[in-house]
């Protein structure tokens, strides 16, 4: 290890067997430790429960000690994913990573012109486009130097490359959900944008430490201080460079190391020669003590050591810094900012360093389950990444592949073996392991078992997405990922006749991506695709046609519209219905009102039972909740599901004989309907952040295109020769954008989004939404 055997092994058991420093720091970034969003158990103390909450229900600690051999197994393990916005360079750099850990013998480019392509895009359209769509997982061993002493340390790391395009954001999110440590990858010349973002709000999520790596050093307009900067403002995250460019641009050649104090530079074929020198090159002396000074002062506010020792105006040692780096970067308040160019061979195996040296393995994470034998309130369970511990692993992603669906598992506690029976918590079933493999991306190599902090991947065991695995002494089960809803439709039907091939497809997608969703139109009775966007869908229709031979045509797009209630609105219904025999009797009193997104679960409707009393049977209760999730999937303005709504019962009727749960429900629908339309429904529209990047001399033709669109700009920004704006424009707006947008810039502007969130539309909008649905209404009920 980087930091030396007697630093690292200190720092592990001040981090694995104590309750102090980095755990203590981990509490007080977030109140569920490690893992606050991977709980089973979406709970929200009030306030006043809090305090007893921390004291009389901490979390046990685990019940399977680590062993000697456990823990020298883990110490040199890392699980890191590589993620950032859209062409910074992340395939790229797992090419390099690769190359230089012997895990291929070649490097190839990512629209190389030897038709071969990187290895991490496994897929023939990726190749084409040149773009990752589907996050692709591999493992390496790297031979860290120890600084010092210059001793070799071999580490063991599982990487997933994942994609940059929000589209398949999925693939990410699945990705940071089972890993212990990320590498925010950002362009030097573009920095911080859209995407960024969004990967940076998904890893505090699931709270994943990330080393920052500033890529494209070699690039005209490169500017890594103004890229560390936009780190700590936009990102909001304390961060420093830990490292300083040695040439700038075309002469761009090595880095100094500012933590050891020394020069690096990459030499021979591919520079996979590394030459560390003590000398460090006059042009950049002065920067570099200059920075240096700065990386400890920023270590200064968010560590104790090191800010104790600045208060006394004592200089750190290399050592001090260097463990001060890992503390706080494991705790989740900084993030140590390497430079390098992936492209031109350059800075990546001190990358790899830092990865070994600053990022957490898999004992120093908090890991919690959900016992599900204990009470919803019960607190979580911790999980010890031990060998002999009951098997507990998460399956985060699921494949088709030739062999049948492979699962991709992350092992979180215990051995998993080959042939060994497990069970699915979430449906109890058992199912025998035939064949369990580790993945190279699209290659795989055969193994008897795997261990606790290792990623892997399983034949033939059939499983949801996020479903979770044990070895049956146990009931733990793990929270899923979080899923974005779709923003997009499309109307998707078979050219000629529809084959068998059609519905497979697509219920294979539906599997392996939880962000697309099929379903039949009631109306129209067409099949609706719906997705995260334009690219999303037409790369699934292309797939089809080529891995189904399934020829499809799609209809207009569809725009994912909502409704919802702009004041509350009581009512009281009864439904009566006689017709010889036992009838239908039920009444409801209560009202529906607006309803907040809840930032934690994500919900933003609610059923409220405040029932007094026994004036409706509680075994009716769960069929007036399930009239009013049912009332909710059409609204009666446009047919669009209803969202942003609570229903609150208050009281109610009942008769011995005619009640029933059919009726409580029919009485549930007509109570909704009825008091739906004095609760001044509205029409959402999903509202889209969009980033434009462009040549200055277009900025005003791009502002006046997005104004047009009914575009907010909220932010633009001048840099050298190219400008970027941030609008905030209607996604039913935005379609037809990137042909205009290519002719107003002459082919040389590009655009991403992102969504946001609904808004009410406008009026005339709204009028002209509720015409074409009445007109659909009478077709529908002849």
């Amino acid at each position: 290890m980087i930091l030396g055997k007697a630093v690292s092994h200190s720092l592990f058991t001040r981090s694995i067997l104590s309750d102090s420093s980095c755990l203590v720091n981990w509490r007080s970034i977030s109140s569920c430790g490690r893992r606050a969003a991977s709980t089973a158990a979406a709970i929200k103390p009030t306030p006043a429960l809090e305090a007893e909450v921390e004291m009389d229900t901490a979390a046990p600690p685990p019940a399977h000690p680590l062993t000697d051999k456990d823990l020298k197994k883990l110490r040199f393990q890392r699980n890191i994913g590589v993620s950032a916005h859209i062409d910074s360079g992340k395939t790229t750099l797992t090419e390099r990573i690769l190359f230089y850990t012997g895990r291929i013998r070649d490097i190839h480019e990512v629209r190389g012109r030897d038709s071969v392509g990187a290895k991490m895009d496994s897929m023939d359209l990726e190749r084409e486009k040149g773009i990752t769509i589907q996050s692709a997982a591999t493992f390496c061993d790297w031979a860290a130097t120890n600084p010092e002493n210059g001793a070799k340390e071999k580490y063991a790391i599982n990487i997933i490359d994942t994609p940059g395009h929000v589209d398949f954001t999925i693939e990410v999110e699945r990705a940071l959900r089972v890993l212990d440590g990320a590498v925010l990858v950002l362009c030097a010349v573009a920095g911080v944008q859209s995407q960024t973002t969004t990967v940076d709000r998904q890893m505090r999520r699931y709270n994943v430490p990330r080393v920052s790596f500033v890529n494209k050093m070699d690039r005209p307009g490169a500017n890594p201080w103004r890229i560390v900067n936009q780190i700590r403002t936009k990102l909001r995250i304390p961060a420093a460079a830990v490292q300083v460019p040695i040439g700038v641009e075309d002469e761009f050649k090595g880095v100094v190391d500012l933590v050891h104090w020394r020069a690096i530079y990459n030499e021979g074929v591919k520079g996979s020669t590394v030459v560390v020198s003590e000398e460090i090159p006059g042009p950049v002396l002065d920067l570099a003590k200059a920075k240096r000074t700065e990386l400890i002062e920023q270590l200064a506010e968010v560590d104790e050591e090191i800010g104790e020792l600045f208060l006394n105006d004592e200089m750190p040692s290399n050592g001090q810094i260097a463990e001060a780096i890992r503390r706080s970067t494991i705790g989740l308040k900084f993030s140590p900012v390497f430079m390098g160019s992936a492209i031109k061979n350059t800075g990546v195996q001190p990358l790899l360093d830092g990865v070994c040296a600053y990022l957490p393995n898999p004992s120093q994470c908090e890991v919690l389950a959900h016992d599900t034998n204990l009470p919803v309130t019960a607190p979580p369970v911790p999980l010890s990444p031990a060998s002999d511990a009951p098997m507990v692993g998460l399956a985060f992603k699921l494949e088709e592949g030739r062999f049948g669906q492979l699962t991709y598992m992350r092992v979180y506690q215990g051995t998993l073996k080959k042939g060994n029976i497990i069970y699915n918590a979430r449906t109890g079933k058992k199912v025998k392991v035939p064949r369990l493999v580790r993945m190279h991306s699209n290659e795989m190599e055969d193994i008897d078992s795997i261990g606790p902090g290792e990623i892997c991947a399983m034949f033939g065991v059939e499983c949801s997405s996020g479903d979770t695995f044990t070895d049956g002494s146990t009931s733990y089960s793990m929270t899923s990922m979080y899923v974005p809803e779709p923003v997009i439709s499309l109307a998707i039907k078979a050219n000629g006749i529809e084959t068998p091939n059609f519905s497979r497809a697509l219920n294979r997608f539906q599997k392996e991506d939880p962000t697309f969703r099929v379903h039949l139109d009631k109306d129209s009775k067409e099949t609706i695709i719906s997705g995260m966007g334009e690219l999303h869908l037409e790369i699934y229709v292309e797939r089809m046609r080529r891995e189904y031979n399934v020829d499809c045509t799609t209809g207009k797009p569809r725009v994912a519209f909502r409704e919802t209630i702009t004041q509350r609105a009581d009512f009281n219904y009864t439904h009566k219905k006689q017709t010889g025999g036992a009838g239908q009797f039920a009444k409801v009193i209560g009202h529906i009102e607006p309803m907040e997104r809840d930032l934690e679960t994500g919900e933003d409707v609610e059923f409220e039972n405040v029932v007094m009393g026994a004036s409706i049977p509680t075994n009716f209760i769960p069929a007036v909740e399930k009239g009013f999730y049912e009332a909710l999937e059409k609204g009666s303005l446009s047919g669009n599901a209803i969202s942003g709504c609570r229903l609150v019962l208050k009281e109610g009727g009942f008769h011995a004989v005619d009640s029933s749960e059919l009726a409580f429900r029919l009485a549930t629908i007509g109570a909704f309907r009825e008091a739906y339309k004095i609760a001044r429904p509205v029409i959402l529209e999903p509202i889209m952040t969009v980033e434009v990047v462009a040549p200055v001399e277009f900025q005003s033709a791009v502002i006046g295109s997005l104004n047009t669109r009914r575009g907010t700009i909220v932010d633009s920004e001048v840099r050298d020769d190219e400008f970027t704006a941030i609008a905030e424009v209607a996604l039913n707006e935005m379609f037809g954008y990137s042909n205009q947008l290519r002719g107003s810039t002459q082919g040389k502007g590009e655009f991403s989004m992102e969504y946001k969130h609904h808004m009410p539309v406008l009026p005339n909008l709204q009028k002209e939404l509720e015409e074409a649905y009445r007109k659909t209404l009478p077709a529908s009920k002849k």
